[in-house]
């Protein structure tokens, strides 16, 4: 029977995913050591004390640099303790708080939002799990994944555009969406490494591996496939001296 107009056709089973290729794997292990090591401070760039603290941090660090947020946050969090405060902020007042972050209309609404969802459903508190954090106004999986990971301490990748450029030029994933990106490192790196993972993935990013690379003091450029590769400056040459004339 032909189907109706506008009737959706039924979804086609999902292909089971293919486990990660075990060379793949060891490579990403290797990566990931080296990566460990020359970054021994990995973890959040962002201060904060509580999980509320890490929301609101992370939501004000969209289009700004970690450095200032925390100069903002310091006093911010002093005034404002509670998703209530957040949501009972008079206008403007919150606003006039976080102005140094920029883009501080936008974050305000966003922050005020939050806090009602979590006044709303939450009872104040912060949830610990993916579907309950990705529902809050602003909230999407990176930010999820940061919280989960860095306040309450559960596996989780969190994909920013450090790590999804990263990714990409190691070939630890070939895909451009930050889901698949995401999916493919939970898939060449065990559980138990993925906070791990992402905090390195993000300091060589911002370090090294930035828009325009610097393959020369990169310490796994002996594992990376990135076809332009960077060089180092050529040393100018100095001017040769004349040679002196003899005398006549």
């Amino acid at each position: 029977m032909p189907a109706r107009a506008g009737a959706k056709r039924p979804r086609a089973a999902a292909k089971a995913a293919r486990p990660p290729d075990p060379a793949l794997r060891g490579r990403a292990a290797a990566i990931l050591a080296r990566l460990a090591k020359a970054y021994p401070d990995w973890g959040p760039t962002l201060e904060f004390s509580s999980p509320l603290e890490l929301l609101v941090a992370t939501i004000l660090a969209a289009q700004a640099q970690d450095e200032r947020i925390n100069q903002v946050t310091h006093g911010l969090f002093q005034k404002y303790r509670t998703a209530a405060d957040y949501a009972a902020a008079p206008p403007g007042e919150l606003e006039r708080d976080i102005k140094a972050t920029g883009f501080y209309n936008q974050k305000a609404k966003a922050l005020r939002a939050m806090a009602r969802g979590l006044l709303d459903g939450h009872g104040g508190e912060v949830p610990s799990e993916m579907d309950a954090l990705t529902k809050l106004h602003g909230v999407g999986r990176k930010t999820a994944s940061i919280v989960l990971g860095a306040a309450f301490g559960i596996p989780s990748v969190a994909v920013d555009r450090h790590v999804a450029r990263v990714a990409g030029r190691l070939r630890l994933s070939r895909a451009t969406d930050p889901d698949r990106i995401e999916e493919d490192l939970r898939g060449v790196y065990p559980k138990k490494d993925w906070v791990r993972a992402t905090w390195c993935l993000v300091l060589h990013g911002r370090r090294i591996c930035r828009p325009t690379p610097l393959c020369p003091e990169c310490p796994v450029i002996a594992l990376c496939p990135y076809p332009k590769k960077t060089k180092p400056p050529r040393a100018t040459q100095r001017p040769s001296r004349p040679r002196a004339g003899r005398g006549r």
